[in-house]
């Protein structure tokens, strides 16, 4: 059974335990709130204007209960309070045409990966040998203010690397940007957690975890996690669970949910989920962020023993490449590691009649089926999908006839046919 932690308990034990118990294990556990609050979070959830926002999740806590059951919940709003008061100060700023540090950077390529660490661990120098970025690289701390992008190419795919500003302790808080930051792993597809071999990487990585865990960002996959999706007035609740209810019945989430106006979503419940875990998502979702660990500066004179320790800390629960950004030793490694922790695959369409397939492929989750590589190519190929041909080498002859439930890996070649 996955125990609960304090966050302070969590990173002063061994990251073994960390990972051997889960990142998911801390847990706000928001029970029996008073209906009037639970009314006026359903209030918050509906709001787009921040200023209106901010002012309904004040409300919001002076009518929850001040408990410890309550005390992480009232952590996390605060926290989401922070972000609205800072997304307000930097409106003033634009308005005023003072401008200040854009965070929101359009996804590219076949991933986003936002490249987290402290500062002067080498964020900067590694994005300029890796990627096309120009960037300014400056021994003096916190020089990236706002993120900066960077393509990686991986054999036939493109990665987006974006840098963000340095983490630091508190910045879960809102220390410098670091609620940004954080805002910015938890869109990416995939993280980074870069460390520096010339100082105490396993302290830095620790760092790192814990203030991702504390906006419930999470690099191990937890034992359950529920997404909310909110839909438009009118589309109804449907609640999907692609796992198992531990403690309670389909119709225990559905009341749970309308309790606090939850009445237009879908709702994702993956693994093993109690009821708790549900209410949890109505405030914020848990979210699995795929991530592998870069060791900078692994040609500096006791780097590879700080590596050994490093290794140790980790126990094989996440990929680390050790990394020179001067000497540009294992940096070809690193698209590889992506694509894996990732979980990708790619597959190629070839046009009916044509001799050749496409040379760039569509990059899909492992598990794709061809019903979901249409619905890629766009929403007219899935809408009147006949079947398709699949070239491939596990197959034991091709071409083969296959229907919309075919399960693709990575290499297949897929020719769609529509009605």
């Amino acid at each position: 059974m996955i125990r609960a932690f304090e966050i302070s308990q969590l990173f002063e034990t061994d990251i073994r335990a960390v990972f051997e118990y889960g990142f998911g294990c801390v847990r706000f556990m928001p029970t029996n709130l008073p209906a009037e609050a639970k009314r006026k979070w359903a209030e918050v959830s509906a709001c787009r204007s921040p200023r209106e926002k901010l002012r309904l999740m004040q409300e919001f806590l002076s009518l929850v209960p001040k408990h410890k059951g309550t005390a992480k919940l009232c952590a996390q709003v605060k926290k989401q309070m922070a972000v609205l008061r800072r997304e307000i100060e930097e409106g003033k700023h634009r308005k005023t045409g003072r401008g200040g540090p854009k965070f929101f950077i359009e996804k590219e390529g076949a991933a986003q990966i936002v490249l987290l660490g402290l500062t002067n661990v080498g964020k900067s120098s590694f994005l300029m040998a890796a990627t096309n970025a120009k960037v300014e690289v400056s021994p003096a701390p916190f020089t990236t203010k706002e993120p900066v992008p960077g393509m990686l190419p991986y054999e036939d795919v493109l990665f987006q690397i974006v840098e963000a500003p340095a983490l630091m302790e508190g910045a879960a808080e809102g220390k410098a940007w670091g609620l940004q930051t954080l805002a910015l792993a938890r869109n990416a597809d995939g993280l980074i957690l870069m460390v520096d071999l010339t100082q105490n990487p396993s302290e830095q990585l620790s760092t790192i975890l814990g203030e991702l865990e504390k906006t419930r960002i999470l690099v191990s996959r937890p034992r359950a996690r529920v997404e909310i999706e909110r839909k438009f007035i009118g589309a109804g609740l449907r609640i999907i669970v692609f796992g198992k209810l531990l403690d309670c019945t389909f119709k225990d989430v559905e009341e749970l949910l309308k309790s606090y106006r939850v009445t237009d979503a879908v709702v994702k419940i993956y693994g093993e989920a109690t009821l708790d875990e549900v209410e949890d998502a109505v405030f914020e979702s848990t979210v699995y962020k795929p991530a592998i660990i870069v060791a900078n500066k692994i040609d500096v004179e006791g780097a590879e023993a700080n590596l050994k320790t490093l290794e140790d800390y980790v126990g094989g629960q996440l990929p680390i490449i050790a990394i020179s950004c001067k000497t540009g030793r294992g940096l070809d490694k690193i698209g590889g590691f992506l694509f894996k922790a990732l979980d990708l695959i790619r597959v190629y369409t070839k046009e009916p009649g044509e001799r050749y397939p496409s040379q760039k492929p569509f990059v899909l989750k492992r598990g794709s089926t061809v019903y979901d590589l249409a619905r890629n190519i766009h929403s007219d190929f899935s809408k009147n999908f006949a079947y398709a041909r699949v070239w491939a080498k596990r197959l034991v002859f091709s071409p083969q006839k296959v229907g919309a439930t075919f399960t693709l890996e990575d290499g297949d070649v897929v020719e769609i046919h529509t009605k």
